[in-house]
């Protein structure tokens, strides 16, 4: 969730990077209906969609427990995970569309997306040792653990970008590769390449849209088109609970290291291209344009994500989950606004200036100086 959930952009609105700088190459205030104007203003629209797209991302997770017990929750949990890793994802691509290899965006990649990835990789193995009774689990870079997977991947997708604004046909291409890939179980765990491989059209797609774009999928029309739309996946989801595997939707294995005929990989992988982006053009239908209460939190939605699966891992360790009556209705709302209430908190300044020099390290001193400051 690198760019698209915090602030490692290739531009700073502001000298507090952790709560105004952006997460795209411009500002892109059209986008958003009553979005801010003027120069260094954060558009709403992009970080209302950030802070409620972290809130499901932190809900599913909380789910995840209780999905053995209830088919309501499995339908629920296999619809959001439909749509919000790939709304995140073609946020990502719309906001590295100005990256092109030069000293100052590889500069901001290296801080924004690699060491971070280094030092949580390092943290969720050490602290997954505890909490997963694995004391010898290895501390390795090349195989991303937990959620550290989508910061890899954004350091592939936002280095391949110039690539792709040369190619004729780039989305077409993306499905191919995402499609090949579906097809290759021997394409192995370095740097989780199935999920890079896999999710890698919805960043092409990203990076060719245009803010026109997300004000025609905010007309009221489209709105209310929504609400059936999302009733429809809702009951699809309910169905396909006993007889689908929800692992499709991690885009983490192909078709026959799930017990699938091979074939099955490229008709899946298209089928959910098509269904997630519907998703994902009514979910961020929804979104509101203007400023709100959580519009600031959108601007450090990183923290909230890394930091809600030490959260996650502890409350299994701790038996958080023991008591019976969490398996019933009433629980799985109190399941949810937990997990809503920790993110949200996850985002806040505090939280941010107690945890900056992880999420957002400044290593001046590791490098040179730009070309245009040397003497």
């Amino acid at each position: 969730m690198g760019d698209t959930l915090r602030t490692t952009g290739e531009v700073t609105s502001s000298p507090r990077a952790g709560t105004a700088a952006t997460s795209g190459t411009e500002q892109e205030a059209p986008a958003g209906r009553r979005a801010e104007s003027g120069p260094g203003r954060r558009d709403a629209f992009f970080d209302n969609a950030k802070y409620l797209a972290i809130v499901l991302v932190a809900v599913g997770h909380a789910w995840e427990p209780l999905r053995d017990d209830s088919r309501a929750v499995s339908a629920l949990y296999t619809l959001v995970y439909a749509f919000h890793m790939p709304a995140f994802i073609v946020v990502a691509g719309y906001h590295s569309r100005g990256f092109d290899g030069s000293e100052g965006r590889v500069r901001r990649l290296v801080t924004g997306v690699v060491l971070p990835y280094v030092v949580f990789e390092t943290a969720y193995t050490l602290f997954t040792r505890w909490t997963d009774g694995v004391p010898d689990r290895p501390v390795t870079l090349l195989e991303p653990l937990y959620l550290t997977w989508f910061l890899a991947a954004l350091f592939v997708w936002r280095l391949t970008t110039p690539l792709w604004k040369l190619v004729r046909w780039p989305v077409p291409l993306a499905l191919v590769i995402a499609m090949a890939a579906s097809l290759s179980p021997s394409l192995g765990e370095d740097l989780d390449i199935q999920r890079t491989l896999q999710f890698l059209p919805y960043f092409v797609l990203g990076l060719f849209l245009r803010p026109e774009h997300f004000r025609a999928v905010r007309r009221r029309r489209v709105r209310i088109l929504a609400v059936p739309v999302f009733a429809g996946a809702l009951a699809v989801a309910y169905w396909a609970v006993p007889r689908v595997t929800s692992a499709w939707l991690y885009h983490r294995d192909s078709a026959q290291e799930l017990s699938a005929p091979a074939w099955y990989g490229p008709v899946v992988t298209l089928a959910l291209f098509a269904s997630s982006l519907l998703l994902v053009a009514c979910f961020l239908a929804w979104v509101p344009g203007r400023r709100t209460w959580f519009t600031g939190l959108g601007a450090a939605t990183l923290y909230g994500y890394l930091l809600h699966g030490f959260v996650a891992q502890v409350s299994k360790y701790w038996g958080w989950y023991d008591a019976g009556w969490l398996y019933r209705p009433l629980g799985a709302v109190v399941v949810t606004l937990v997990a809503a209430v920790v993110v949200t908190a996850l985002c806040t300044a505090p939280v941010r200036r107690v945890f900056r020099w992880a999420v957002e390290p400044k290593p001046d001193w590791a490098f040179r100086r730009p070309v245009a400051e040397r003497p």
